[in-house]
């Protein structure tokens, strides 16, 4: 099946994915049909949204609904479900005051009406209170568990029982606004990950961070944390957003967009009115885009001035060395208008003939695979630097001694994106490789999961009429031979159905056939991110 081979949505069944659910008392036993693989034994993790309103107050956009973690556990070809609100700030505090408390991505907290006027007026003057909603990923640091968002906060978790443990200000350790929910791990277990800071004399940077792996004496690694390299940012006060980086064996790659955080609109606006985190987002129609990079080891900033024309990242696929060359795979979506700008709840409930009008005006999602060259020479003017056989993606020097990028083009299909892309990251993370693995987003609804071939364009497809599925995970089998030698695992919806609606698929990593799937009575919403533990 090819990828343009398009599903139509009229019974609007995705709606359901956005819908609040309760947490479960305890594992709930899924039915299998199929055979699991003896050796699948352990647990996929997944964090997103769970509840989308609190009372009557609704949340108002896809990243703002409360951190909801789910469990599949898979032991002797059995499989049992499970799933639990986290435990943050912001849940806790909304339970407690039965309204939205803390603001979240797309929507205003108000100071409590209770109150009296000069307790308001306090309230709203005591500046920004950062979110600690925990609902875009889940990832190990030493031998502990953490969920997180985008914000400075990340909450320790227990994998087996899903409570929370502790919340972590990671401003505590490090010098950076945030992180990214995207880190990168090392075979050791180091942790390298990226975020805005205030550099020298109050202008912008980006620093990656390196956490060191599980330490011999015990003690916690985060404490050991330090800002590894400083990529500068093309505009003073206004970072771009950036939601994953790469990492290549010897190198960082930062990929700077057009899409900005204005900083002083975030200081202003927050102090005195009910303004959210996507008020202070705005495109620069200007500066097309950067790219940046750094050595690892020792971390130092190169100086190439890397350009091409504007478009958002949210996820890198990987990238890798070869030849003088560093390869970056990215899954894009052309132009500077903001892609979270469609991703309001209001939108994505929206009738199937809406939804897919509105994805008509939203930039257009594409992969590719762009080139940067190590060894830079001015004289080398107009030429194409880029001599690596297997690709179409240029390099070439301009006058003012930058360099421009076009790419190569992987997969372009009309409001057709992949995205949510995995590859086997134990053995190919940084290096060359063949495989991704991707959610098939049709007009920004999931549904159809995806393989491709970066290196010969094919494509493969699973998919099921009113089905929708969730980011799969690849899990390399014990005795591979090949990169696709695995499983692929994803939670997969069907809300049209009155018997066990959810499941969790597993499909043979080779060709996209179905391995088994284990059926539970309840409905899971959209999850965003997660992790196979062993």
């Amino acid at each position: 099946m090819t990828m343009d081979n398009c599903l139509e949505h009229p019974a609007g069944g995705y709606k359901k994915i956005f819908e609040s659910c309760d947490e479960l008392a305890e594992p709930i036993p899924a039915h299998v049909s199929g055979k699991i693989p003896a050796w699948l034994t352990g647990s996929l993790l997944r964090v997103g949204p769970g509840l989308f309103e609190i009372g009557d107050e609704p949340f108002y956009h896809i990243f703002d609904g409360q951190a909801l973690i789910h469990k599949f556990d898979l032991k002797d070809g059995h499989v049992t479900y499970y799933r639990r609100f986290i435990r943050t700030d912001a849940y806790v505090r909304a339970m407690t005051e039965k309204r939205i408390v803390i603001t979240e991505f797309g929507t205003a907290a108000y100071p409590d009406p209770c109150k009296n006027i000069f307790s308001r007026f306090f309230t709203y003057f005591q500046g920004i209170e950062v979110t600690d909603n925990c609902l875009v990923n889940i990832y190990p640091i030493g031998e502990d568990f953490y969920a997180c968002t985008e914000t400075n906060y990340i909450t320790k978790v227990d994998p087996d029982t899903l409570e929370t443990i502790k919340k972590v200000d990671l401003c505590n350790y490090l010098s950076v606004n945030g992180v990214t929910a995207h880190p990168h791990t090392e075979p050791d277990g180091t942790v390298y990950n990226i975020g805005n800071c205030f550099g020298k004399n109050m202008s912008l940077a980006y620093n990656i961070v390196k956490i060191p792996p599980p330490q011999d004496d015990k003690s916690d690694p985060i404490e050991k944390s330090k800002v590894l390299v400083q990529f500068p940012s093309s505009e003073r006060f206004k970072p771009s957003y950036v939601h994953s980086f790469g990492m290549t064996e010897n190198y960082f790659v930062f990929v700077e967009t057009p899409v900005k955080i204005n900083l002083l609109k975030f200081l202003t606006y927050w102090s005195i009115r009910g303004t959210n985190y996507m008020d202070c987002f705005e495109s620069n129609d200007k500066m097309g885009t950067w790219f940046h990079l750094a050595t690892k080891n020792p971390g130092e900033y190169i100086d190439h001035k890397f350009r091409t024309s504007a478009f958002n990242l949210f996820h890198h696929i990987n990238c890798y060395e070869d030849q003088g060359f560093i390869v970056v795979d990215l899954c894009t979506w052309k132009g500077h208008d903001f892609v979270y700008n469609y991703l309001y709840l209001a939108n994505v409930r929206q009738n199937w003939e809406e939804v897919k009008k509105a994805a008509m005006r939203a930039p257009q999602p594409e992969v590719r695979r762009y080139v940067l060259p190590l060894d830079i020479h001015r004289e080398e003017q107009g030429k194409n630097l880029v001599s690596l056989p297997y690709t179409t993606a240029t390099a070439v020097m301009c006058s003012d001694g930058s360099v421009w990028l076009e790419p190569e083009v992987l997969f372009s299909g009309p409001r057709q994106a992949f995205e949510f892309p995995q590859i086997n990251y134990k053995k190919y993370c940084g290096k060359n490789y063949t495989f991704a693995y991707g959610l098939g987003l049709n007009h920004f609804v999931p549904d159809r999961i995806c393989k491709l071939n970066v290196k010969s364009k094919e494509t493969w497809i699973w998919q099921e009429p009113d089905a929708y599925p969730s980011e799969p995970l690849f899990v390399q089998s014990p005795d591979a031979k090949d990169e696709d030698d695995g499983v692929l695992m994803s939670i997969v919806v069907k809300p049209g159905v009155t018997q066990r609606p959810a499941f969790l698929l597993i499909l043979n990593a080779t060709d996209l056939t179905e391995i088994a799937r284990a059926e539970v009575d309840v409905m899971i919403p959209v999850t965003l991110h997660g992790m196979y533990k062993p």
